[in-house]
C-alpha cells in the first residue's frame, strides 16, 4: 500500500501535517478533504489566505490540492473529477 504526505500549504510555504499508508489516491483524497474540514473549524484565521491541503506521493509528486475554504457542493465532483 502507498505512503501519502499531507502538506499545508500557506503562500509558497509547505508545512508538513504528516503523512499515512493508504490503500489508494482516492483514499488520500478522502483524508486531505476531511483534513481541510478539519483546519476550517480548528484554525479559522486560515480562512479566506488561499490556504490549501495538499496530497503528496513518496517521489513528492503533487496528486491533489484542496482548499482551506468551504468548496460549494456543485465544484467538489468536478474537482474529484479533474484529480
Amino acid at each position: 500500500m502507498p505512503y501519502f504526505n499531507f502538506d499545508l500549504v500557506i503562500g509558497e510555504e509547505f508545512k508538513r501535517q504528516g503523512g499515512m499508508i493508504l490503500e489508494n489516491t482516492e483514499g488520500a483524497i478522502d483524508k486531505a478533504d476531511c483534513l481541510a474540514s478539519e483546519l476550517r473549524v480548528a484554525r479559522p484565521e486560515l480562512r479566506s489566505r488561499g490556504c490549501a491541503i495538499r496530497v503528496i506521493d513518496g517521489d513528492s509528486n503533487e496528486l491533489y490540492r484542496t482548499p482551506v475554504d468551504p468548496i460549494p457542493p456543485s465544484q467538489r465532483r468536478a474537482r474529484r473529477t479533474s484529480a
